[in-house]
């Protein structure tokens, strides 16, 4: 079950990050160069690597190497885990769709 826990703390803290949303948002739209992000995100390149490790060993990202640069892009099967996550913690159906009562009352 620890486990179950440290993947599901690993996916969600790779959310919680204004830099890494916008990262998420830029890779919307495609593949993106390690150098176009660190353009468009105006930060310095060992923040970016730090980063893009949060989201690769989230699975939400992966990267595919090219010469001296890293392209990124989201990683679907990542993203899907990452929804089915989600919904798991939100879902009601845990609780059998019943309020829990105190012994009190």
């Amino acid at each position: 079950m620890a486990a179950a826990y440290n993947d599901t703390v690993r996916v969600f803290k790779a959310f919680c990050d204004e830099n890494r949303l916008k990262i998420l948002e830029q890779l919307q739209t495609g593949e993106k160069c390690a150098c176009k992000l660190l353009d468009d995100l105006h930060i310095t390149q060992p923040t970016l690597s730090h980063h893009m490790k949060l989201l690769c060993d989230a699975n939400i990202v992966q990267g595919r190497k090219e010469g001296k640069w890293v392209h990124y892009s989201i990683n679907q099967e990542g993203a899907e885990h990452a929804k089915k996550l989600l919904d798991q913690l939100v879902s009601l159906e845990g609780a059998g769709g019943q309020n829990q009562r105190c012994q009190d009352d």
